[in-house]
C-alpha cells in the first residue's frame, strides 16, 4: 500500500527540513490510523528525535508553549503538531506527566501512547532523492493494525495504567470507538467500568470537547449509551440519569418508556448533525423527574418541566464551560420546545413564537420536535398540525417587522414630530406602535406610522 498520493505536500516539506539536519520524523496517531481506514485527516500530527528547542530553529513561525514537548507548526491554515519522543512517567493529575522525559526511539515513544490504533508510526524515509511513503515503513510493536482489521478499541499494555495516567482516555475511548463504530476490546471495557469516576479529575473543558464529539458522530445515540453502560455518563450527566424510572405513561398519551429512555431516543431521532441541538434533544425533559407529580386521577404530570429543565440545561452548560453563545441556544431551545401548534393561533401569535426563540433557532426548534415525537413512540416525524404551523412559520419569516428596530420609523422620527429630546418616551411610542404594527403589518408604512406618532399622544 502506497500512502504517497494522501500525503499533502506540506508534510513532504517539513520532511525534508527534519531529513536535512538528519532527523527522524514520523507521522502518528490519528493520522496513520486514518490512512489505513482510507478516511479524510483533519490533523496532522508528527513525532521526532528532535528536540523542541530544535523544531524550533528549523522553522520560524513554529510555537512552543507547553510543556509537554508538543511544537505548533501553522501550514495551509491548520497546525501541524510535532512532537518530541518521550517516554513513560509518573503523572500527576490522571492528565499530565510530573516529568517529561525525552524518549530515545519511536518504539519508546509508541509505548506510553493510548490505544493500539493510535499507536502505529509511519516512518518518512527517502531514497534516490525520492520521499517514501508505503506499508514497508510502518511501525506497529503493539498490534494497532490488527486491531483497526478487526474494529477493535484497545489499551497499549495494561489499560489499568494507561487509564489511571490520563483518565481522559476513558472518554476517548468511547468518541473513537463511536466515531469508527468500533468495539472496545473486553479487559479494556472492564477497566473503563472500574475507573469511570477518574473522570471527575478530568478538566470541565476537555470533557465537553470529547462529549460534543460523541454527540456529532454519525452514531450519538450509541455512544450515549455506551457511556451510560460504563457509568462515565452519570458523572459527566448526572441529571439525565435521573430520569431512569420514572415514567411517563398515561391513558391517552403516546409516551410508553420512561424519561431517561425517552431523552436518549429523541438523541437519536433528532434529524440535525450539530452537536448543540443533539444535546438540547439529549437535555430536553431533563427537567421532568425533578418535577414528576400526579394529577386529580392520580396520573403523572410534569408541570413546567421545560421551565425547570432549561435552567438545570444552562447550569450543566455552565459546568462544561459551554461558550455563552451556545448556552443560550440549548437554554432557548429546551425553554420553548413544548410550543402549540394550534391552527387557530393568529399571525401575530406565530410572529411572537419566532421572536421568543430567535430566527436563527426556528429550523433547529423543528427539528427537535420531530426528535421528541419520534424519540415518544409517535410513528411519524411530523403531525398535519406540525407541518401546517411550519408552513405558517416560512410564510411569517418573509415579511418584517419581528421588532421595534423593523419598524418604517425609529427613534429620530418620533422625536423629530413631537420635537423632544432623547428620553423614556420615546422607547414608550415605539413600543406602543409596534404593537399595532405586529397585529397588522399592512400599517407598517413611514406616513401612517407618522400620523400615528401624533395621535399617542394627543
Amino acid at each position: 500500500m502506497n500512502f504517497s498520493a494522501k500525503i499533502p505536500n506540506f508534510i513532504e516539506d517539513i520532511y525534508k527540513k527534519f531529513h536535512a539536519k538528519n532527523f527522524e520524523l514520523y507521522l502518528i496517531g490519528g493520522s496513520v490510523r486514518n490512512l489505513l481506514l482510507f478516511k479524510n485527516i483533519k490533523d496532522w500530527d508528527m513525532t521526532t528525535n528532535a528536540t523542541p528547542r530544535e523544531i524550533l530553529k528549523l522553522f520560524k513561525n513554529a510555537f512552543y508553549d507547553n510543556q509537554f514537548g508538543t511544537v505548533g507548526l501553522p501550514v495551509d491554515n491548520q497546525v501541524v503538531e510535532i512532537t518530541t519522543f518521550r517516554s513513560e512517567s509518573e503523572y500527576k493529575d490522571r492528565r499530565h506527566p510530573k516529568k517529561v522525559t525525552w524518549g530515545t526511539s519511536i518504539e519508546q515513544d509508541l509505548k506510553r501512547r493510548d490505544f493500539t490504533i493510535n499507536s502505529i508510526a509511519l516512518k518518512l524515509s527517502v531514497e534516490n532523492e525520492q520521499l517514501i511513503f508505503d506499508e514497508s515503513n510502518l511501525i506497529d510493536p503493539h498490534g494497532g493494525r490488527k486491531d483497526l482489521e478487526a474494529g477493535i478499541v484497545r489499551a497499549v499494555g495494561d489499560p489499568k495504567q494507561r487509564f489511571k495516567e490520563d483518565a481522559l482516555r476513558l472518554l476517548r475511548a468511547i468518541r473513537i470507538a463511536t466515531e469508527l463504530s468500533f468495539a472496545i476490546d473486553k479487559d479494556t471495557w472492564k477497566e473503563i467500568i472500574a475507573d469511570a469516576r477518574l473522570i471527575r479529575e478530568v478538566s470541565c473543558e476537555r470533557v465537553r470537547v470529547e462529549l460534543l464529539r460523541i454527540l456529532a458522530s454519525e452514531h450519538p445515540y450509541e455512544g450515549t449509551m455506551m457511556l451510560k453502560d460504563c457509568g462515565l455518563l452519570e458523572h459527566i450527566l448526572p441529571e439525565i440519569m435521573e430520569g431512569i424510572g420514572v415514567s411517563q405513561a398515561r391513558p391517552g398519551r403516546h409516551h410508553t418508556t420512561d424519561v431517561f429512555t425517552h431523552n436518549v431516543q429523541s438523541l437519536k431521532h433528532t434529524p440535525s448533525s450539530d452537536p448543540i441541538v443533539r444535546l438540547a434533544a439529549l437535555l430536553h425533559d431533563v427537567g421532568k423527574p425533578k418535577v414528576a407529580a400526579a394529577d386529580n386521577e392520580g396520573f403523572v404530570i410534569f408541570h413546567n418541566h421545560e421551565i425547570v429543565g432549561a435552567r438545570m440545561a444552562r447550569e450543566i452548560c455552565e459546568r462544561l464551560k459551554f461558550s455563552k453563545k451556545e448556552k443560550e441556544k440549548i437554554y432557548t431551545l429546551i425553554r420553548w420546545h413544548m410550543f402549540s401548534v394550534d391552527e387557530h393561533l393568529t399571525d401575530s401569535a406565530v410572529r411572537r413564537f419566532i421572536r421568543r426563540i430567535g430566527v436563527e433557532n426556528v429550523a433547529d426548534m423543528m427539528e427537535l420536535r420531530v426528535g421528541d415525537r419520534l424519540g415518544g413512540g409517535t410513528q411519524t416525524a411530523e403531525s398535519w398540525r406540525l407541518k401546517l404551523f411550519k408552513k405558517r412559520v416560512e410564510e411569517q419569516l418573509k415579511p418584517k417587522p419581528f421588532s421595534v428596530e423593523d419598524m418604517a420609523v425609529d427613534g429620530n422620527d418620533v422625536m423629530r414630530e413631537l420635537n423632544i429630546k432623547p428620553g423614556p418616551k420615546v422607547g414608550e411610542i415605539l413600543r406602543k406602535l409596534f404593537e399595532e404594527v405586529d397585529e397588522n403589518l399592512a400599517l407598517n408604512n413611514k406616513e401612517h406610522l407618522e400620523k400615528r406618532i401624533k395621535e399617542l399622544t394627543s
